[in-house]
This record gives C-alpha cells, structure tokens and sequence, in this order.
C-alpha cells in the first residue's frame, strides 16, 4: 500500500500547479509523500488535448517531486457530485490514505472549481464510512478519512483561513506551471487559439496574489487556502 501525507485532488490538469505546487514543493521538501489524483484530463480545454494533457502532468509531477500522479478520467464540464463519482474519489483517498487533502476552491469562474470542491469535500466524509463498499485491485478497500480537507483560491479572490511560505519554491513552481506548453503563454502555440490564461498576463496575476498573500505575512511569496472546519495549532509561537 502507498500511504500518501497529502493527496491533491484537483478537477483539472493544472489546477494543482496554479494553486498549491508551492505548498507541494515545501512539503515534498521537508520528506512528506504528495500526490496528485486529477479528476478529470481536461479533454474540453480549447488548446491541445487529453492526450497532450497526460504528458504535460508527467512532465510537472517530476519537477514538483510527486510520489504519485494520477487521473480518475471523469467527465471534464460534466462530472457531477453524485454516488457514481463520489464512489470514484472514495476509492482513490483510500488508497492512499492520505492525512491531508487539497482540493479546488468554493467557487470560482470556472464552474467545474466549485463542483469539484463540492465532490471532494463530501467523498473526504463518505471515505470514513466502513458500510460504503469500494474494491481496488479485487481487494475490498479500509475506510479512511483524512484528518484535514483544504481547499486553494484560484481566480476568484477568497480571504484565506491559512496563507503558506513559497518563497523558496517559486521558481519552481512557475517551472511546474510552464510544464503546460498548451495551456499557459508559450511563443510555439502563437498561432492556436489564445484564452485567458493563454496571455502572458495570467501568469502574472498569479504572482501578483502570491505577493500579496506573502506580504500579509511578513515574506515575498505565499499561498492561501482555506478550510470548511476551524483549523487549530498545538503552539501560538508557530503562527507568524
């Protein structure tokens, strides 16, 4: 069994780099196992494909120092928070049994953030249910519920419960954004289809949250998250 520290379960190939390859880094960084499970391949994206997709989470997962990548191939714009693919996220936190999850925001401007938050939120309870039956690899899988769900802010700006240093692991983390050629600003794709996130500007919006978030805590560069339950420290010296 790979038992997994933090298992990342974000809708879409990518999503995970944009809000949280930082906090991945730092932890993989301090010897804790992380994961990534995609729901989704991202099949509907204008630029590229799933299959252009797959290599580009390869590519990214090797540079965040992943234990493990992997895709659950749900619907991309069409998975719904319903028994079929909450069974389907059950069965990957059980297989890793993971102490932490993360997951895509609340709400955001994509639609499918919001669901997918909703679908991991709720399959992070119904994992801990010993009467819901799930089988991985002919085996009947243990119940498991992670002890802590987060959820990272993405386009739409969320006050965040809990803000993370990524100083020392930004340039890596933008090196994990850019594993996706066809999906982020890169002069080979000039002549495809440009979107939102396509303009060089996008990646800047994203440098410009994270300066703002790390200057709430005294550092250059921070990510936020936040959290359904009322997070706790063991010691008020470990708060910034």
């Amino acid at each position: 069994m790979l038992k997994l520290d933090i298992l990342v379960l974000p809708v879409h190939p990518d999503d995970a780099e944009l809000g949280c390859a930082g906090t991945i880094l730092k932890e993989v960084s301090l010897g804790k196992k992380v994961g990534i499970v995609d729901l989704t391949r991202g099949e509907l994206g204008t630029r590229g494909s799933a299959e252009i997709r797959d290599h580009e989470a390869a590519e990214s997962a090797k540079i965040l120092g992943l234990t493990t990548r992997d895709n659950l191939s749900l619907p991309d714009g069409f998975f719904e928070n319903k028994k079929e693919h909450q069974l389907k996220v059950i069965e990957a936190i059980r297989r890793f049994k993971p102490e932490i999850v993360i997951t895509n925001a609340y709400h955001d401007r994509h639609p499918d953030h919001g669901r997918a938050s909703d679908l991991v939120e709720d399959a992070s309870f119904l994992s801990g249910l010993r009467k819901i039956e799930t089988w991985y690899d002919g085996n009947k899988q243990e119940e498991w519920r992670p002890n802590l769900v987060l959820h990272f802010i993405q386009d739409n700006y969320i006050k965040p419960d809990i803000l993370v240093d990524v100083t020392n692991h930004w340039d890596k983390k933008i090196e994990s954004i850019h594993a996706f050629g066809s999906q982020f600003y890169n002069p080979d794709w000039e002549n495809e289809p440009q979107t939102y996130i396509s303009s060089p500007d996008f990646i800047q919006v994203i440098e410009a949250r994270a300066r703002e978030f790390g200057k709430s805590i005294g550092v250059k560069y921070a990510e936020g998250f936040i959290s359904r339950k009322i997070l706790g420290v063991d010691n008020l010296f470990a708060l910034k």
